[in-house]
């Protein structure tokens, strides 16, 4: 009996230890950062700890061979989703700096989106914490 009770003790505690956590009771170093500023036109600056912390990563929109022609590609890791089908990416027009991207998706071939319509070969975009990204430009991250 006593074995049991200390476990019922070891799992209350880790409980209410996870609900502190989930509202902001506790401070976690992995906590999603405050970006340095958020402008109208929805341009999100980041400091570079914020980057680091959300594990932002950007490759360039390219051109490849794909169906018989050379296509506009995007690494598909950038292609965020929202809930009525539209499509986005984040691109990065200079370091710290990123700004939704509305494109336009004709077909996935492999780690590809082929682009119909979206921002120019070169583009840096978002390919790694995008979500996250998403997160602070939405304010996901706040009140918990």
């Amino acid at each position: 009996m006593r074995s049991s009770s200390l476990w019922i003790w070891m799992i209350l505690i880790f409980a209410s230890g996870l609900l502190l956590s989930a509202c902001g009771g506790v401070t976690s170093e992995a906590a999603i950062p405050e970006p340095a500023k958020i402008e109208a036109d929805g341009r999100i600056t980041l400091t570079e700890m914020a980057s680091q912390r959300l594990g932002l990563q950007t490759a360039p929109i390219s051109e490849a061979q794909v169906g018989g022609g050379m296509q506009t590609v995007v690494p598909y890791a950038a292609v965020l989703y929202g809930q009525h089908g539209e499509t986005w990416v984040y691109v990065s027009p200079e370091p710290l700096v990123f700004l939704r991207q509305p494109i336009t998706v004709g077909d996935i071939e492999g780690d590809a989106g082929v682009l119909l319509e979206g921002p120019p070969v070169g583009t840096q975009v978002v390919t790694s914490g995008a979500a996250e990204l998403f997160g602070v430009e939405s304010g996901l991250d706040e009140g918990h």
